[in-house]
């Protein structure tokens, strides 16, 4: 099987979602990284050009940490929207991977870039098979079923400080210093991140964030939390297969 893990920028998948891809790479599937937006924002000393090309290649550095392929972005940073020619390019790259399991952001999270990020992914997987949807560039459909997961928003709570409520969570321990090592790859994250969100530490925070998740779940120490999209329109309802794929024992359903 063919996981995809599509989030904003760079660092977004390591911190609330590398753990899954870990486990399911481990369990033997093909994964790849796609951060839609390049990274030309994040930066308090670079220029854009100079800020995305750094940003890149972290993405790629972390990708192949994780024995995956790394995706180019599509976008600037804050020039994440929902429209159709975006549609049209985010569907052309979906169609190239052809995923049967897609990791992707909260519909609600802190910032309009991650919930445009969803929105995208989610419709240009929904068009997957649809020949008269033309994406940009023209690629050839694919017909199978694809079952879409979302991770919990950075910061554990949506745009209005409310707590998001995972439907299940995996246990990220054994995965949990690969993870870390991933995330490092982001080095000019240190200095940008204590800049704007005072995150000094910000391997720490994402060790501190996974402890949460694993205190919520009951369960397990470290985790990720993670919500299943509606199958309409993607599968059959029991086309489930982070459950397939995963022991049982990395789930516990929230109540």
């Amino acid at each position: 099987m063919i996981a995809l893990a599509a989030a904003t920028h760079p660092d977004d998948i390591e911190f609330m979602m590398a753990g899954t891809l870990l486990r399911l790479k481990d369990a033997g599937c093909e994964i790849h990284l796609w951060n839609l937006a390049n990274g030309c924002c994040g930066s308090a000393t670079l220029s854009r050009e100079e800020a995305a090309a750094v940003r890149w290649e972290e993405a790629q550095a972390s990708a192949k940490l994780a024995g995956g392929t790394a995706q180019p972005p599509l976008f600037d940073d804050l020039g994440v929207f929902y429209d159709a020619p975006s549609v049209a390019r985010a569907a052309a790259v979906i169609r190239q991977v052809q995923p049967d399991i897609i990791l992707t952001q909260s519909p609600q999270d802190y910032m309009e870039d991650h919930q445009n990020t969803t929105r995208l992914v989610v419709t240009g997987a929904f068009t997957r098979a649809m020949k008269n949807f033309v994406t940009q560039p023209d690629v050839a459909t694919y017909d199978k079923p694809v079952a879409l997961y979302h991770a919990l928003p950075h910061g554990l709570n949506d745009g209005l400080r409310q707590p998001v409520a995972p439907h299940f969570f995996i246990d990220i321990g054994p995965v949990l210093a690969r993870k870390r090592a991933m995330l490092a790859c982001h080095a000019s994250q240190k200095e940008w991140l204590g800049v704007t969100q005072g995150m000094d530490a910000y391997l720490d925070e994402m060790k501190r964030m996974s402890r949460e998740v694993g205190r919520m779940s009951g369960k397990y120490e470290f985790a990720e939390g993670w919500r299943r999209h509606s199958h309409l329109g993607f599968g059959l309802e029991d086309f489930d297969p982070i459950s397939d794929l995963l022991h049982p024992s990395s789930f516990k359903l929230h109540p």
